[in-house]
């Protein structure tokens, strides 16, 4: 009797071993990068961006006017300084804002780039074989003809080259068959709008970096050059420096406003002369959309008014004529202003510096005491001045407003009121010491800003290209023809079958009817002129 001895346990599997940790840095890295280059997360990051510059357009930014962002802290205090904890006053240039801006702009790239290359390669790539089963497709029909298969292809063939289709013959499974496709430049359009909103960040991002733009407040007969320690504002970007602002100086002759019967400005025009690297002035008149465009720079009007002017006798009869300061706009209906001129400088011997604070009112009308503008026009110009004497603290290292005075000298008694007035044009008011202060007239200033945007030529050019290639997405549409011929019923005559998958277009039945109709028509016109040869045909058609 044989024994058979009872089977070995199978031995256990070996588990697989986990992967090291470097493959598993490697696996979470493809799958973010994956995720973040794709179509819908760029859309994401796109409508994050239009929704994180909201703030921009709502809040008073510094780069724009740090006047109104003061006047802001003025108002309301505590909601400021939590606003600028969160980098609302300096939207564009906050780190928030960069993050966003670069993570579509990285989004972006993986999602194009490849993109534009597969599409490259489908340019060159023949249609596709004619699907198995035709009759499936959403457009179909079926001709009888007693043509052959072949010539009832070339009719085919020749009606798609007449629509500008790409044309391939081949021998299929069930016998001859063509596949005709047009409307490349649909894809086209798609890769040329998502490149062009590519190069489009990228203009932006380089007018950013290496741009600059300055402002500053010339009153007439004055002037000054591109230089940042001339500007009352100016912004630049992390790769500008001083040595790299053209060479332009700016003088100011004359300025002149016109305004509609309501007093509201109907336009505002400045008549300067100008010279770049030292060479001849150069008479130009620039407005609020007519600026100065020189290479890469531009120079605007971007507001104007009016700088009050003083003459200053002293006790010892040392006159200090043509002192003037502009007065900023309180009030952009009237134009009521208000301002300081300082004095640091009274000459020799003078231990005391003066001050000259007041509000101006290019039509004044004084109401229970305090003067007031109804009219922006300078008909009835009237200032009214508080005088100070003292120390202005200019010297003293601490930085302070051009445009009022230092209300710590005040506080700390460094300054005291030695005087004040209501003065029209020549009238004069006498200080304690004798020194007499006159409102001798005025001058208009005009809010000059200079700006370079080296991105501005390529962000044209991208704008323009991302409505050609939304143009081509709209309105071309990606369309495929395909033909197979069987014999007919009986052997008699040949069956053509004819079907269309169109994208981009709902409505797509007139089109393929039209198709259908003019190859029925050559169809009988080829059969009533017997076997006779068929003209020839070119190679392939242009890619459409």
């Amino acid at each position: 009797m044989t024994t058979t001895a009872p089977p070995r346990p199978a031995a256990p599997a070996t588990p697989p071993s986990p992967p090291s940790p470097g493959h598993r840095v490697l696996a979470r890295l493809l799958r973010w990068w994956r995720q973040l280059t794709a179509m819908r997360t760029a859309l994401m990051l796109l409508f994050l961006l239009a929704v994180a510059s909201i703030p921009g357009s709502l809040l008073p930014q510094r780069s724009l006017s740090q006047t109104n962002v003061n006047r802001y802290f003025a108002e309301y205090p505590t909601l400021a300084r939590w606003l600028d904890r969160l980098f609302l006053f300096d939207v564009f240039s906050s780190p928030w804002f960069a993050a966003i801006y670069l993570l579509l702009f990285i989004s972006l790239i993986g999602c194009v780039v490849p993109r534009a290359i597969e599409h490259g390669r489908s340019l060159f790539t023949p249609p596709p074989p004619v699907p198995r089963h035709l009759q499936r497709l959403p457009e179909h029909a079926e001709l009888s003809t007693s043509l052959p298969g072949a010539a009832a292809l070339d009719v085919v063939e020749e009606e798609l080259r007449v629509r500008r289709f790409r044309v391939v013959r081949r021998e299929g499974r069930s016998g001859p068959e063509v596949s005709g496709e047009k409307g490349y430049l649909r894809e086209t359009g798609n890769v040329l709008f998502h490149l062009s909103l590519l190069a489009l960040l990228l203009g932006l991002a380089g007018g950013k970096m290496w741009g600059y733009e300055g402002s500053i407040l010339v009153t007439e007969g004055q002037g000054f050059c591109n230089s940042f320690q001339q500007y009352d504002t100016y912004r630049s970007g992390p790769l500008v420096s001083g040595g790299d602002l053209t060479a332009l100086c700016v003088n100011l002759e004359d300025f002149e406003a016109v305004y509609e019967q309501n007093l509201t400005a109907a336009s505002f025009t400045a008549d300067i002369s100008y010279d770049v690297d030292g060479g001849e002035p150069v008479a130009r008149t620039i407005g609020v959309n007519d600026p100065l465009r020189l290479d890469g720079d531009r120079v605007y009007v971007t507001g104007h008014g009016y700088s009050p002017e003083f003459t200053i006798v002293l006790p010892d009869g040392t006159a200090l004529t043509d002192l003037s300061a502009p007065f900023l706009p309180t009030d952009p209906g009237t134009l009521a202003s208000q301002g300081v001129l300082k004095v640091p400088d009274l000459g020799t011997g003078a231990t005391e510096q003066l001050a000259v604070e007041g509000f101006f009112a290019p039509t004044g009308v004084v109401q229970a005491g305090v003067l007031t503008s109804v009219d922006p026009r300078p008909l009835d110009p009237q200032v009214a001045v508080i005088v100070y004497a003292g120390y202005l603290g200019l010297d003293s290292g601490l930085p302070q407003s051009v445009f009022s005075l230092d209300q710590d000298q005040i506080d700390r008694g460094s300054l005291n009121e030695v005087g004040r007035a209501n003065l029209a044009v020549g009238e004069s008011t006498t200080l304690p010491d004798g020194t007499v202060v006159t409102f001798s007239g005025f001058k208009e200033f005009a809010a000059i800003q200079v700006s370079h945007d080296p991105g501005q030529v390529w962000v044209l050019g991208a704008s323009i290209a991302v409505l050609a290639g939304l143009l081509g997405m709209l309105l071309v549409r990606r369309e495929r023809v395909f033909a197979r011929v069987i014999p007919g019923p009986d052997g008699g005559g040949t069956v053509l079958s004819v079907g269309s998958l169109t994208r981009g277009s709902a409505d797509t039945g007139p089109r393929f009817t039209a198709l259908i109709d003019d190859v029925g028509a050559a169809l009988a016109t080829r059969a009533a002129q017997g076997p006779a040869a068929a003209p020839p045909l070119s190679e392939e058609a242009p890619p459409s």
